[in-house]
């Protein structure tokens, strides 16, 4: 089956180890060298590693033991948000110079639909490289790009010349390529289910080809779908500019493990004040409150509550929290303690877009 046009122009923009970049551009010192964003030789978890660490196998959400461990000389960095989300909302900038159809996913990582755009080139692939080019030249950041006619084969491009490069699937190409492309390498297949596809003989797109909707839905349930449709190229999810935050957390990983309760509330106190902070600056409220606990054997336990109106000041929920906290018994020590605020009032807030299409 051939994909039939109008095609979109999808470019999905992918920063190259951005928190650690920004660390290395901040201090000198640090260029060339194996750095952690987060975390620590004795505890907490990496959030980024730069490339001089992935060489040794340094990797996001390893725990700083095992990091130091994978290369001795590893330099923990101490993750600073404010910094990067300046920087990001300079990346920003530039993309919305391009298109008013921006879709960030995080600081770091964006779609953009310039199927239609400010400049008018109707090269894609030539618009990314201008992108890179001044993200280098007004950042000195390096970033990557994956081109194509949708969102997931746009991210799935972005990886494969990664760092500082970009790959263009053209429609044409399509088909063939997702034939080829392992299914471990398909966008949100993760290692588990990567694992039954193994199992199931499915290595390749080609091999998840072979399987019919039905079978992929007894075996995947409502995912079997999905995947039927973008190993055929089919993703019809829009770049939404005006993409709505579903909620807003703060927590923090403890040097040493707490077992009291009394300690666990003096530490809630400091989370509950940055995410009222967060709340404010975001001019947000909420009405499900969620605690999380994360214990030293690394498992972990949310507790919630949905309040009847909406609410945003530490003195509205933190009297919620301490509820949450004495709910139930503690199973263990806890490593890691969080509060988040879902069900927000910025979910009223429909987005509004407007989606073009021309030939590719």
């Amino acid at each position: 089956m051939e994909l039939q046009p109008p095609f979109r122009k999808i470019i999905h923009v992918d920063m190259d180890a951005f928190y650690a970049s920004v660390e290395q551009l901040d201090n000198p010192e640090l260029r060339g060298k194996a750095v952690a964003v987060g975390g620590s030789e004795i505890r907490g978890v990496v959030s980024a590693a730069s490339y001089e660490a992935r060489k040794f196998g340094v990797r996001s959400a390893m725990s700083g033991v095992l990091a130091k461990r994978k290369c001795p000389h590893l330099i923990f960095v101490r993750p600073r948000y404010t910094r990067y989300q300046e920087i990001s909302t300079k990346i920003r900038a530039i993309f919305y110079d391009y298109t008013d159809l921006v879709e960030p996913l995080s600081l770091d990582e964006a779609y953009l639909d310039v199927t239609e755009n400010k400049k008018g080139n109707p090269s894609a692939n030539e618009i990314a490289r201008e992108i890179r080019h001044r993200i280098w030249e007004e950042l000195e950041l390096r970033a990557s790009a994956g081109i194509s006619i949708n969102k997931f084969l746009a991210k799935v491009a972005s990886d494969i010349n990664k760092p500082n490069g970009q790959k263009t699937i053209h429609p044409e190409e399509v088909i063939s390529f997702l034939e080829e492309l392992p299914v471990a390498k398909f966008y949100g297949v993760g290692r588990v289910t990567a694992t039954k596809m193994h199992n199931l003989g499915i290595f390749k797109g080609l091999d998840l080809k072979q399987k019919s909707l039905e079978e992929l839905t007894k075996l995947f349930g409502k995912s079997g779908s999905h995947y039927y449709n973008i190993v055929r190229g089919i993703h019809n999810s829009k770049v939404k500019p005006n993409r709505i935050r579903k909620s807003i957390a703060a927590e923090r990983t403890f040097n040493e493990n707490i077992s009291s309760e009394v300690f666990m509330l003096e530490r809630l106190e400091k989370i509950a004040d940055e995410l009222e902070r967060r709340m404010k600056k975001s001019d947000t409220k909420g009405k499900t409150i969620t605690l999380k606990i994360k214990y030293s054997d690394f498992t972990q336990q949310t507790r919630s509550k949905t309040t009847q109106t909406y609410i945003q000041l530490k003195k509205e929920f933190m009297p919620i929290v301490k509820e949450l906290l004495y709910q139930e018994k503690l199973k263990n020590s806890v490593r890691l303690l969080g509060i988040s605020f879902s069900n927000l009032n910025t979910e009223k807030k429909l987005p509004v877009w407007i989606q073009l299409k021309f030939d590719f």
